[in-house]
């Protein structure tokens, strides 16, 4: 149950992709971890203990052996979840003598579930300083808008289907008519900034509403954002307690933007992670494609738990069940890299550590979704999985989860960090 309150603490102080890396690197400064600048020359020593960020919403770290480099062992996750972003011209009259915020969809939300509830900012300002521009992370922090249902007397429908409009039905209301601005100077102040000296700025709405733990026997949590900062949370916390790698070194890669398709700087459809294999290859003294082919790479992100009043929705022989441990996904198209081998693999690293294995395929009939991890195999191939945990309403303003399963994934990483996954040939592993 500690690794739950943990992880709420962790939601909370995550309310964007740039806060969650931000938690990320602080608990990494913590364990000792130097931070790398991405623009310079990387200088390693064995036994060294690195990480970098990039956009200040992506983190990459590495633990390195003391004697020769081998492979990697990498465990990847993203730290954005689906929201509503703000659009430059912030704020547009409405009637009523109410102000709006002008905002648009990130990634696929479920819209009705950020209806009637109190929302708040937060994201990054780029702010002018006499040394030039400066990235600034802010946080309101508080109750400070909504986006209100139209009655039910004008929409007799909505309970029947109702197709939201994000330009018309998931505008936030922000203040009255003589409100105009206040917003962007809180958020400026907060980071010490005036609003006139804000230059740029990366602003979503978040969900406020803490985390709980609830149940018969507290056997199920709910939060916002679990989509997927617990693979992100379980994940760090697996890798911090790793023990001493031996010859490979161990990975940790939370990427940005995966609920819109991977495909920017600091997303997994980049040359992130590729790149800083290559640099930590050679750094020391490692052959770097060697080491990337014999590489393993568990991509985190979390599995759709069979549905208790739609359990239509899934296939009879696969469906997942939150607290039934670490779910291994798998689909034939490849959206999930999941194959026999590296199912094989990693399978056999939960079976030693004691953590039940689900495992998840969508209906024949039922298109699914995709994550990270083929994404980045086109930049970095290896052998690699997709994993997740079990959770409900998936991409809701708050989902939920099982209350004994990060345990479980923590346990199943710490194993697979332990473990060294050694390539022999091509489809052949040796586990040491």
């Amino acid at each position: 149950m500690n690794s739950v309150l943990d992880f709420l603490d962790f939601v909370s102080a995550s309310p964007t992709a740039f806060h969650a890396a931000q938690q990320a690197a602080h608990r990494l400064e913590a364990a000792g971890f130097q931070r790398l600048d991405e623009h310079k020359a990387f200088e390693l020593i064995p036994g060294g203990k690195y990480y970098l960020t990039r956009n200040r919403s992506a983190v990459l770290a590495f633990r390195l052996p003391k004697g020769a480099l081998t492979h990697y062992q990498i465990v990847a996750s993203h730290a954005d979840s689906p929201c509503f972003k703000l659009k430059n011209t912030g704020e547009s009259d409405a009637a009523g003598d109410c102000l709006r915020l002008n905002v648009e969809g990130y990634g696929g939300m479920i819209m009705s579930t950020w209806l009637d509830r109190p929302l708040s900012i937060a994201g990054r300002l780029l702010v002018r300083t006499p040394e030039g521009l400066a990235s600034r992370l802010c946080d309101l922090d508080r109750d400070a808008v909504l986006i209100p249902n139209l009655p039910i007397h004008f929409n007799r429908e909505v309970n029947k289907g109702y197709a939201f409009n994000a330009q018309v039905d998931m505008q936030p209301l922000c203040g009255g008519a003589g409100s105009r601005g206040l917003l962007l100077r809180e958020l400026a102040e907060s980071c010490g900034a005036a609003p006139e000296d804000v230059a740029g700025t990366d602003l979503f709405l978040y969900n406020r509403m803490p985390g709980t733990i609830w149940g018969a026997q507290d056997e199920f949590f709910s939060a916002p954002r679990i989509d997927d900062l617990q693979c992100a949370h379980a994940s760090l916390l697996a890798f911090l307690s790793a023990p001493e790698p031996r010859g490979h070194a161990d990975v940790y890669a939370l990427f940005d933007n995966e609920e819109v398709g991977s495909g920017s700087k600091q997303g997994a459809d980049s040359n992130l992670l590729s790149a800083a294999l290559r640099r930590v290859s050679l750094a020391v003294g490692a052959d770097p494609d060697a080491a990337i082919a014999s590489s393993f790479m568990v991509s985190a992100d979390n599995a759709h738990a069979v549905h208790p009043n739609h359990p239509e929705k899934y296939d009879d022989a696969n469906r997942c069940r939150m607290n039934g441990g670490v779910v291994i996904k798998h689909n034939a198209a490849q959206k999930y890299t999941t194959d026999g081998a590296s199912d094989a693999v990693f399978s056999e690293i939960c079976r030693s550590a004691g953590v039940p294995v689900q495992h998840f395929f969508n209906r024949a009939d039922v298109p699914g979704g995709s994550t990270l991890g083929h994404i980045a195999n086109t930049h970095a191939s290896m052998n690699s999985l997709d994993i997740g945990l079990a959770q409900l309403a998936m991409h809701s303003s708050y989902e939920t989860a099982g209350t004994a399963d990060p345990d479980f994934m923590i346990r199943a990483l710490d194993a697979f960090y332990a473990t060294d996954v050694q390539a022999e040939g091509d489809g052949d592993f040796r586990l040491a």
